[in-house]
């Protein structure tokens, strides 16, 4: 078309980046070009959007200011170019197709929680989808479980094998809908559909719905289908259920997460009346990603004690689906809605599958034909020194894309560790971190494993070329990633934590970061977990720990080793109950199968088996959550001796176990003594150490511990010191593979 001068109006070429796919920003663009009389184009290319605008100088210039300020919620633009162009003259502003022919600059949208509008139209009567399980728009549903290839358009999802209605149909193109290029886009004339499976008996529909919540009513299990896989579901104040549920799962003590009807103008009522909310976490609790956050359970909670047993946490969310709303809107009440999958693998997605492997728990089985094309377990959060901290990363916060200050010589891979397995790709100036995969030891593990890694490769369009992996021999991750033939480099366990945080506030030049968990592969084969850093990623130098001890066997999930350990080393007549106990004290002392390790997670696994008799553990952690949740407010205690090692500073902690078994003090007050001394522990090596660093960090599973965490921020803040917790990734190993990709960049 041939340009028209016209002085009176300018024409601009505008380029965003950034999430802007998938969540409605090209009607959004229409909309606004439209109220302001614009003329010009929109369309994606390879994860941009590209936008061509003309009109008079003052609406522009309004145009562009709006595009940031007045942007969908769940959108975030990034300005990658803003020019005159050449003029041109359109005769409206239009959306032109989706172009993948360029070089691609791909975001790859997580899946949404049902937005309020979508809920208003499922309970609404005469609406075309009043109680329709699968509504959505632009502004939500599934959106990283369904996608199959990109640029994100429907016949790249898994909803390609619904064809559309008329009525949805005339709603996908009218680019003044809310539901204008909606992929997910369905109803119930054309969409996805619910089944219910019990006894040999099916039904459809609402009347599959109804079906689900009359057996829920009568005390019984289901397995439904969501988002990213299957929960399994039961009364939350049926004792009895909860009971049978964990028997049937073999989770005897695990924590079960509860879904709360969205009651209330803030939706949080139910929620208040189990567990009390800070700010922080109520603003977690109706956060778009809809992550189960842990907060303080009230004593007349009305939900039944097996949910979490002797722990003072709950872990609570609102429903995200309209399937959800639907089950919570007829039941009435709370649900228990643990992950659908055998313990530690990823979620189940398939109908079959679920059949096959849960048969055993479940009752009956709440299907639907929409294909979930990879797992995504919900996420979890808890609040800590006034913000919420990721627990696990999962369905509604990944992938989780950083943009990174420093840039990959080569695309690279990250495999991360072997318990609560994530992966990340690392390229140009940007890291994608995918959801929690789970424990990398049984065969569907690794097949999910390598199906993520092998999607996020193909979605992104990176080709790797390095990966980087764990330094301990062992794990899963590590054999995996030595075996692919391309090069790999291996990095120290704690060094991955101390870059993890790092990586997170770029800015800061020179840290000290404690890496405090449970053991991770140090130098020389020791099993560390109490080491503080010095430096940056790729040159940190370990300068302080602890005085390592001798530990017997694989301890994780046996306190009771740690505390024999512990008493046997410092010189203490300890046994344990558990059988075995006196030919482990015998091979101790001949140091069969021992390992040193400086571990601090180890040291609170030792502490809850003396001061609490929690010999034995069924999950990750449960002794030192239960040493948490019965710990008072300690603030006397006494940092423990410090002493150098060559350039180590070492805290000794001999004078641990004769306070821990000291049976004139209350459990409650050695618990909090515990976590006192800890605290000061770590602030005297800090303050040993003065001069050396800009800020603290904090990273390693035991500053997930809000007692610990917050008593060290204090003390640290109180001497005007800086110190930072992981924000956006977890502390724990989830963020494993994005400290291994910030310490590799570094590392060159």
């Amino acid at each position: 078309m041939e340009p028209r001068p016209n002085p009176e109006t300018i024409s601009r070429l505008i380029v965003l980046g950034g999430q802007v796919q998938g969540v409605g920003f090209r009607p959004f663009v229409w909309r606004l070009a439209h109220s302001l009389g614009l003329k010009g184009a929109v369309h994606n290319s390879s994860g941009q959007v590209k936008i061509a605008v003309a009109g008079p100088m003052d609406a522009v210039a309004r145009f562009e200011r709006a595009l940031f300020e007045d942007h969908p919620p769940l959108a975030k633009p990034r300005l990658i170019e803003a020019r005159d162009w050449r003029a041109f003259d359109f005769a409206d502003f239009r959306i032109l197709d989706s172009r993948a022919d360029e070089a691609a600059d791909v975001h790859l949208p997580p899946d949404l929680f049902c937005c309020d509008d979508c809920v208003r139209e499922l309970q609404t009567p005469g609406e075309r989808r009043f109680r329709y399980p699968f509504t959505n728009c632009t502004q939500c549903g599934p959106r990283y479980t369904i996608i199959k290839a990109l640029p994100y358009d429907r016949p790249g999802t898994s909803m390609a094998a619904f064809a559309m209605c008329p009525a949805c149909r005339a709603e996908y193109e009218n680019p003044g809908d809310r539901r204008f290029h909606a992929q997910p886009l369905a109803c119930p004339d054309c969409g996805p559909q619910l089944t219910f499976r019990h006894d040999g008996a099916t039904s459809s529909g609402e009347a599959a719905l109804r079906s689900a919540v009359g057996l829920l009513r009568a005390g019984g299990i289901v397995a439904a289908k969501g988002v990213g896989g299957y929960h399994l579901l039961c009364d939350a104040a049926d004792d009895a259920a909860v009971w049978r549920l964990r028997a049937r799962k073999h989770r005897p003590h695990k924590p079960l997460a509860v879904m709360f009807p969205q009651t209330g103008v803030d939706g949080l009522d139910a929620v208040h009346t189990a567990v009390t909310l800070s700010e922080a976490e109520a603003a977690a609790v109706r956060d778009p990603a809809r992550p189960i956050v842990l907060a303080r359970r009230r004593q007349d909670c009305g939900l039944s004690a097996g949910i979490a047993p002797g722990l003072d946490a709950l872990g609570v969310f609102l429903p995200y689906s309209p399937l959800h709303h639907l089950l919570l809107g007829e039941f009435g009440a709370p649900l228990v809605a643990t992950s659908g999958n055998v313990s530690g693998e990823p979620v189940i997605t398939g109908n079959d599958e679920a059949e096959r492997r849960l048969g055993g728990v479940a009752d009956a089985f709440l299907h639907h034909d929409r294909t979930i094309v990879r797992p995504a377990d919900d996420s979890v959060v808890r609040a800590i020194a006034g913000a919420p901290r990721p627990v696990r990363i999962g369905r509604g916060m990944a992938p989780r894309e950083i943009d990174t200050a420093g840039e990959f010589a080569v695309p690279t891979l990250a495999v991360g560790g072997h318990m609560k397995s994530a992966v990340a790709l690392g390229w140009g100036k940007r890291i994608v971190v995918s959801p929690h995969i789970g424990e990398l030891d049984s065969p569907r593990s690794l097949a999910v494993f390598e199906q993520v890694i092998e999607d996020l490769s193909a979605l992104y369009r990176v080709d790797v070329q390095r990966i980087v992996c764990d330094a301990h021999p062992g794990y899963a991750s590590t054999r995996w990633a030595v075996a692919r033939g391309l090069p790999a480099t291996k990095v120290l366990h704690h060094r991955a934590h101390a870059s993890a945080v790092a990586g997170e506030h770029p800015d800061i030049a020179r840290w000290l970061v404690f890496t405090w968990d449970g053991v991770g592969y140090g130098e020389g084969g020791e099993l560390w977990g109490g080491e503080a850093f010095a430096g940056s990623p790729g040159a940190w130098k370990r300068v302080a720990s602890f005085r390592p001890f001798h530990l017997l066997g694989e301890a994780g999930r046996e306190p009771w080793r740690s505390a024999c350990a512990l008493m046997w080393e410092s010189g203490r007549d300890f046994m344990s109950s558990v059988a075995g106990a006196e030919l482990a004290h015998a091979a101790w002392h001949k140091r069969l199968n021992t390992a040193r390790t400086s571990a601090v997670g180890r040291l609170f696994d030792a502490a809850a088996a003396l001061v609490l008799g929690v010999e034995t553990a069924s999950f990750e952690g449960q002794g030192p959550m239960m040493l948490e949740a019965v710990a008072e407010d300690v603030t006397d205690g006494a940092a423990l001796p410090l002493s150098r090692d060559g350039g180590v500073l070492r805290a000794d902690w001999q004078p641990l176990p004769a306070m821990l078994t000291d049976g004139s003090m209350p459990a409650s007050r050695r618990a909090g003594l515990f976590h006192d001394i800890l605290a000061r522990t770590l602030v005297a090596q800090a303050e040993a150490l003065a001069g050396s660093f800009d800020a603290v960090g904090l990273s390693g599973g035991v500053f997930q511990n809000r007692r610990l965490a917050e008593r060290v921020v204090a003390l640290f803040s109180a001497r005007g010191i800086r110190a930072f917790l992981p924000e956006g990734m977890p502390a724990n190993d989830g963020g494993i593979a994005f400290g291994q990709l910030i310490e590799a960049m570094h590392a060159g």
